[in-house]
């Protein structure tokens, strides 16, 4: 009986592998750069106006009133799409679930292989499913703080060439082909859709929109009130450049300040799972008895209420906001 519990659960798995590879390596269509840059600024006017979202109409495939299970628990989720995004990950987010389902089906699959008792299968799927999670969540914090960290350079940049004669669009035009990614993405496609006609406050009011960034949506109020009211800009520019330098600064002495937290925060909230398996492999009957016992499933759930609030009680202490 259980070599065919193992022979399906590894027959899932491999189907789960199979049903990714086809959705991630297989092109949706044979649209060019250029139709697929349209149609995203379109998709993102779309939504700002009411319509249909991108989300719904190219990542779903379908209507509002789809019958798709999955199609209606992402409707519910649709941040999940702005994350990948600002993750700049080429990847849909039926393609992005799909992983998660393959990564639970792996951690399943390697409970019923292992000698983990079979109650832990949930538990190990989702821990394989934060695999995924957390690479997106890595991805998209690095991207952000990159664009954060190239911000002070943008805006004298942008300054000097103001001074200089150029007009503000020029202004984009040359951090886009200046400066790196993944600023120069962002303003090089504010840039494209004032050109397509898109006016320049909803362009940066847009790339605000898509990056959560305290400092651009500073310089875009910035920009929006001094095309309304007036002003020197380039000197409105230089200010807000020194503030952001100046926090910078200071977020990095917070983060050595804080390192010796954040390392004992990860060495505390490690150290129950790893006693936990190292436990398991060497008395096997003892720790099973928190499986079997009433007293000892009541133990193991204390024991994962408290692990969370003392991760979330870690995070609270190690997290300064500037």
């Amino acid at each position: 009986m259980s070599g065919i519990v193992i022979i399906v659960a590894v027959g899932v798995f491999v189907a789960s592998l199979v049903a990714f590879a086809i959705n991630v390596m297989m092109p949706g269509s044979d649209a060019t750069a250029a139709e697929d840059r349209l149609a995203a600024m379109a998709s993102r006017r779309g939504a700002k106006g009411g319509n249909e979202s991108d989300f719904k109409s190219l990542l779903l495939n379908g209507d509002e009133n789809s019958t798709n299970p999955i199609a209606k628990l992402l409707r519910e989720v649709p941040g999940l799409n702005d994350y990948l995004e600002q993750a700049d990950i080429k990847m849909t987010v039926m393609q992005f679930v799909l992983i998660c389902l393959a990564a639970f089906g792996g951690g399943i699959a390697a409970t019923v292989i292992s000698p983990l008792p079979i109650l832990l299968a949930p538990l190990v799927g989702g821990a394989f499913v934060t695999l995924p999670i957390g690479w997106l969540m890595f991805k998209r914090k690095r991207r952000l703080g990159r664009f954060g960290d190239q911000m002070p350079e943008a805006l004298e940049l942008l300054s000097r060439s103001l001074r200089a004669g150029h007009s503000l669009n020029a202004g984009f035009d040359l951090i886009a082909k200046q400066m790196e990614e993944p600023l120069a993405l962002e303003f090089g496609r504010a840039y494209e859709e004032q050109n397509l006609g898109i006016p320049l406050e909803e362009a940066i009011e847009g790339m605000a929109a898509r990056v959560p960034n305290m400092d651009l949506r500073f310089f875009a109020t910035a920009v929006i009130l001094q095309r309304q009211t007036g002003g020197d800009l380039a000197e409105i520019l230089d200010k807000i450049s020194h503030l952001v330098r100046e926090r910078l600064q200071i977020q990095g002495q917070i983060q050595a300040l804080t390192g010796e937290g954040r390392m004992s925060g990860a060495v505390l909230l490690a150290l129950p799972p790893v006693l936990f398996l190292v436990m398991l492999k060497l008395n096997y009957e003892y720790v099973m008895m928190l499986f079997t016992d009433e007293y000892g499933r009541y133990m193991l759930g204390g024991a994962l209420v408290t692990q969370l609030i003392g991760a979330l009680m870690i995070k609270k202490i190690i997290t300064i906001k500037v």
